[in-house]
């Protein structure tokens, strides 16, 4: 395992066995997973456990590729215990902004640990924000803070859209949390990185005023 951490180890373990489970379990999969009916009704279990589970092998397997990538350098800088924080904060933050999204909407289901990992993903981009990113079907670099930015952006078009079978709401909350949670417990980069802060902000500035007008 070279130089893994045993806590990236352990979750991404959790997210394999869970999915697992839920991939041969249909009662399992159905219990625990991300259901606005369900939910209203008492089971809060689900704002979490749907996390874990996973639509299908390639979706579990993107999910925890990316999160390998990305995670150790959110470990390197906030540790185990704070990045923990951020992984299941980001997590909680993704699935409240979906369910407001969708909470009439009884039949509204979802799985998949995307928001918990855009919030890692923007919590690494806080920290480096100068770092190239490849893109599939784009041969250059991109620096990461535009990558993020552009994330963003996308997300809010995704949910206005409604594009694609994708929890875009889940995904742009994910990101807000790491987003809120990295500056709680960094808050130093408000001064190192003030001008990229201010610019990973403006995703979140638009999407607030556009619930706010109703466009979204």
């Amino acid at each position: 395992m070279g130089g893994i951490s045993i806590v990236l180890i352990v979750v991404i373990g959790i997210n394999v066995l869970f999915s697992l489970k839920g991939f041969n379990d249909f009662s399992f999969f159905e219990k625990y997973k991300f259901n606005i009916g369900a939910i209203r009704n008492g089971e809060q279990v689900r704002m979490v456990s749907s996390a874990f589970l996973h639509a299908d092998t390639t979706h579990l397997f993107f999910n925890m590729l990316t999160l390998y990538f990305f995670a150790p350098l959110v470990l390197s800088y906030l540790g185990n215990i704070k990045f923990l924080v951020v992984y299941s904060g980001s997590l909680l933050v993704g699935n409240l902004l979906s369910f407001t999204f969708h909470k009439n909407e009884y039949q509204y289901s979802a799985v998949g640990a995307s928001g918990a990992v855009s919030g890692i993903i923007y919590s690494g981009i806080l920290f480096q924000p100068d770092m190239k990113l490849y893109m599939m079907f784009i041969p250059i670099p991109i620096p990461a803070y535009l990558f993020g930015i552009g994330y963003l952006l996308f997300s809010i078009y995704g949910m206005k859209s409604k594009l694609g079978n994708i929890g875009h709401d889940a995904h742009f909350g994910g990101a807000v949390g790491g987003y809120i949670l990295t500056l709680l417990m960094a808050p130093y980069l408000l001064e190192t990185n003030f001008l990229i802060v201010g610019l990973l902000a403006i995703p979140i500035v638009i999407l607030f005023v556009m619930k706010k007008l109703g466009k979204i």
